[in-house]
């Protein structure tokens, strides 16, 4: 009973890592919008979120974001969600929209 309890506290404490997240610096902006991960995310400026519904495949969908990230002319996306609505071959997708990070600004 004592190895179970103690199993069950350690695989707890372990997952809860998985929700922590070490901050990483984006890459350097280029001419189009580039997609990070959350943990690039910070300290970058938050300018929206924009969706987009797509007939053909996750990359449709992905390709899609792209695009009304470059129109926006945001620096960077992060994809939040990409799934396959209720009818089948269309996907829809959200993503969260960013500009260029203010440290980065300073230096030039």
């Amino acid at each position: 009973m004592r190895y179970a309890l103690l199993l069950t506290l350690s695989l707890l404490l372990s997952g809860c890592s998985l929700f922590q997240v070490t901050p990483k610096a984006p890459p350097a902006p280029t001419g189009k919008a580039q997609s990070i991960t959350r943990a690039q995310s910070g300290g970058l400026p938050k300018l929206g979120t924009i969706s987009a519904s797509v007939r053909g495949s996750p990359d449709d969908a992905q390709r899609a974001i792209a695009a009304r990230a470059n129109q926006v002319g945001a620096v960077y996306y992060q994809i939040l969600m990409i799934d396959e609505t209720v009818t089948p071959g269309i996907w829809y997708t959200t993503a969260i929209l960013y500009g260029a990070s203010p440290a980065a600004g300073a230096r030039q």
